[in-house]
């Protein structure tokens, strides 16, 4: 008989939440997403690795890709989604690709994960090149669209990641770096978009922001590339700005409308009365890091 994928073992732990209090549900469902943390500090070490793969090859031009199937695939696209609006990245600079298309996004799509062909059509038409990331997401890690796909990239030399809660992923054996959250079983048996689906969550939160942080779309804790598509949005900026350049909160704004809200340009122009150019030349001449900036023009 075949082992049990640990994701699809049945919990002792809430085995009678059909005859349980609403309450008591809740405190279930607590108690096993208190363990996710916990899961993920024990693998901080290959994520920090995966964070300076991605952030080196972005440097060089490259894009990260996101691949998986039903929740793994829309996490992915939503980590991806996040990025534009968060740090003024292109769109295609984090692309989440999920099995089956944006219809698989609402809607199940039968046999997608199960489809070595998909893969290779999804793989072929992104041009994926030696200076681009490929991410595998999956619970299970045996699905056979995403072990296709790293199968594909170390074909082409391409970084690969795999990132899985079952220890015995088969995808972990095509991959650069494995990260494996072993999040146990799950509250309701199989529904891994549970604890599974959080620790993937949380984890695509830390690889796209550590990666951010390391190519200067961060300075302190700000977001200094936002982009402002929202009043709520622009008034983040003008707030960030003012802190940054020690100035009124009017006098970002005024600038900030001037320059087509370019946080970092504005930076600049307030604290040094440099102009919109000689900013953005700076910035240039050293990655767009304000801090390395700010410091040449301190010292």
């Amino acid at each position: 008989m075949t082992d049990v994928i640990v994701t699809e073992k049945t919990n002792p732990n809430t085995l009678d939440i059909d005859i349980s209090s609403s309450l008591e549900i809740a405190k279930m469902i607590n108690n096993e997403d208190l363990k996710v943390a916990q899961k993920i500090s024990e693998n901080l070490t290959s994520i920090a690795s995966a964070i300076d793969i991605i952030s080196n090859n972005f440097l060089k031009g490259g894009r990260l890709f996101y691949f998986g199937a039903g929740t793994s695939g829309r996490l992915g696209v939503l980590d991806a989604s996040e990025c534009p609006p968060t740090y003024n990245t292109p769109s295609e600079m984090v692309q989440g690709i999920i099995a089956g298309g944006d219809r698989a996004l609402r809607f199940a799509i039968e046999g997608a994960e199960d489809s070595i062909e998909l893969a290779q059509q999804d793989f072929k038409k992104l041009n994926i090149t030696e200076n681009d990331t490929v991410i595998s997401i999956s619970a299970s890690g045996n699905a056979n669209y995403v072990i296709e796909i790293l199968k594909l990239a170390k074909e082409k030399n391409i970084k690969t990641i795999a990132l899985t809660c079952n220890p015995n992923a088969k995808m972990s054996n095509f991959a650069d770096i494995n990260i494996c959250i072993e999040t146990g079983a799950e509250v309701i048996t199989g529904s891994t978009r549970m604890k599974a689906g959080t620790a993937q969550k949380m984890v695509l939160n830390m690889l796209t922001t550590g990666a951010m942080v390391k190519i200067g779309k961060v300075y302190k804790n700000f977001m200094v590339d936002v982009k402002p598509t929202n009043i709520k949005l622009k008034d983040r900026a003008q707030r960030i700005v003012s802190e940054i350049a020690n100035c009124t909160q009017d006098k970002a704004k005024t600038v900030l409308e001037a320059n087509d809200y370019k946080l970092k340009e504005a930076v600049l122009q307030i604290k040094y009365s440099l102009s919109f150019n000689e900013a953005q030349n700076l910035l240039a001449e050293n990655n767009g890091i304000l801090r390395k900036v700010l410091q040449i023009l301190d010292n």
